[in-house]
Order: C-alpha cells, then structure tokens, then sequence
C-alpha cells in the first residue's frame, strides 16, 4: 500500500511539474497567409497568376522584418476563418475588420488601417454623393438608425446587394432589411457586375473597393449615393486574423505592424494604393 501511495505520489508530482513547465513557443520559420486576391486594392490578381495590392505589399515588407519566409495562398472570403481553424494556412489577410463577434473565433494582430463604407448606385439615381467628412458612427444602434434614415428612405423597396460576412453585412441586415431586399455575394466583384447590369440598386461596401472601381472606365456609369460611413459601428481597424493558439506568432506580426506604423511604412504604402492615409490614430 506504501508502494501504491508513493508511485501515486510520484506520478502526482510529475503532473505537477509537466503542467507548471512552460509551452515552448513553436520557432517561426515560414508562415502561410490567406487572402482572397479579389478584393482590391487591399489584394488582387494580376495577369499571369500573381498577386498585388496594399496588404500584399505590407506583407512584403513585414516578413523581412520578423526574419520569416512568408507564403501567400488565395483563399475565398467566406471560408477564411474555417480554413485558418482547420490548420490550412497560419494568418489570413483580406482588410478583415476587428468586431467582438469576431474576436471570439480568432485573435487579431495590432490594427494596420482604418476605413469607412458607402453605397455605390448608377449614376443620377437614389442620393448624390454627399461631400465632405465621412458620416462617424458609434455602437448605439437607435443613434446609427436615426442617422441613416435619409438613406433608409432613398432605397424604401430597393434591391441591396452586399458581400457575404462581411462587418457591413451585419449593418445593412441591421438597418435596411426591413425596407429593402438584401442580396448576398460570395465576392464584392459579383456585387458590382449585378450593379452595372441593373440586377441591383445599389451595392455597399469599403470606400477603397468603391474608389477601383469607379476609376476603371468601364463603370464611369457607377457613382457614390450618399454619405461615407465609417466609425466604431463598423469595428476597431483592419488587422490580420490568427488561431487562438498561436499567440507568439500574433506577437510579431504586432511588433513588425507597430514599427512600420512608426517609420511611415504604412502611410506611404495607403497613400501609393489608396491615395489617402488609412493609418489607424493608435497602432
């Protein structure tokens, strides 16, 4: 019985030790990113296969800094965090928005930037774009409703088309399903082809997005309806999305993002593909 207590002991112990001694952090050497390469200008697809835009571009010059080979795959929007989950790649990058809801799927780094959003219609149709500073909204839903009631009354009966997850998703169900038809994309690219060809009203999405594609000729009938938006009501900033469990690896994407917020490498890079500085006010 002595024997059986002491090996229990022992064996108790040995618990005690291997839950007290620390996780040894997995050594960095090559991490793997998603991103959709279809959202641009933050990631896009250029002839012959390869990929550019902004974040594709911060990418590069994050990577180095860590001392870490980086390798982009493209990955769909809408399976993104399922596929980070499931181990398939480390980071996924797609001007993806801190929200709470969020937040209880996957850890996000330091945000890198921080946009605003509107509605896009055919020219001469719903709301004149509305000049001068971005519409900021909070969390209040009662106060968000009362600021957007013009809006809500220019597409009364409209046909909405928006990008599925998406932050603005949840705003447009929120604040316009009741008085319109919402319509879902898997891609913003697929929102704005139903655009042009009439088979919606009105599409709402990132400003950046919103601004390629009303500088490509091809959609010089496309025009801005109605005030920019942007604020809290759509979250903290854009950051990189991790597992949960790979916090040493959130921790230096957050030392690369903070020191390139610092040197000007992120407002020099927001202004080269968005012609305006989308730095967030605190890293």
């Amino acid at each position: 019985m002595k024997t059986s207590q002491l090996l229990s002991a022992s064996l108790l112990a040995l618990g005690l030790l291997a839950s007290a001694a620390p996780v040894q952090a997995k050594d960095w050497k090559t991490v793997t990113i998603a991103t959709e390469g279809a959202y641009e200008p933050w990631n896009l697809t250029l002839p012959g296969g390869k990929l550019g835009g902004f974040e594709i571009d911060m990418i590069e010059d994050l990577c180095p800094r860590m001392k870490i080979t980086c390798k982009l795959v493209v990955q769909n929007w809408d399976g993104m965090i399922a596929g980070l989950k499931a181990g398939k790649y480390d980071v996924m990058m797609d001007s993806i928005v801190i929200t709470d809801e969020r937040k209880k799927e996957v850890a996000f780094s330091a945000p890198y930037a921080s946009t605003s959003a509107s509605f896009v219609a055919a020219s001469g149709k719903l709301l004149p774009e509305a000049k001068g500073d971005t519409l900021k909204l909070g969390t209040d839903a009662k106060t968000v409703r009362a600021a957007v009631e013009p809006l809500r009354a220019a597409l009364k009966g409209k046909t909405i088309g928006i990008a599925s997850g998406t932050v603005y998703t949840k705003f447009i169900d929120e604040h316009f399903k009741d008085i319109a038809t919402v319509r879902e994309y898997s891609a913003s690219a697929d929102t704005m082809l139903d655009l042009k060809a009439g088979r919606i009203d009105a599409a709402f999405d990132d400003v950046t997005l919103i601004n390629s594609i009303l500088a490509k000729p091809e959609n010089k009938g496309l025009a801005y309806s109605g005030p920019k938006i942007g604020g809290l009501v759509f979250g903290e900033g854009e950051a990189l999305g991790f597992r949960k469990a790979d916090a040493d690896l959130k921790a230096l994407f957050d030392v690369a993002i903070k020191a390139a917020l610092a040197d000007g490498t992120m407002k020099k890079l927001s202004l080269k593909w968005f012609k305006t500085d989308l730095t967030p006010a605190t890293p």
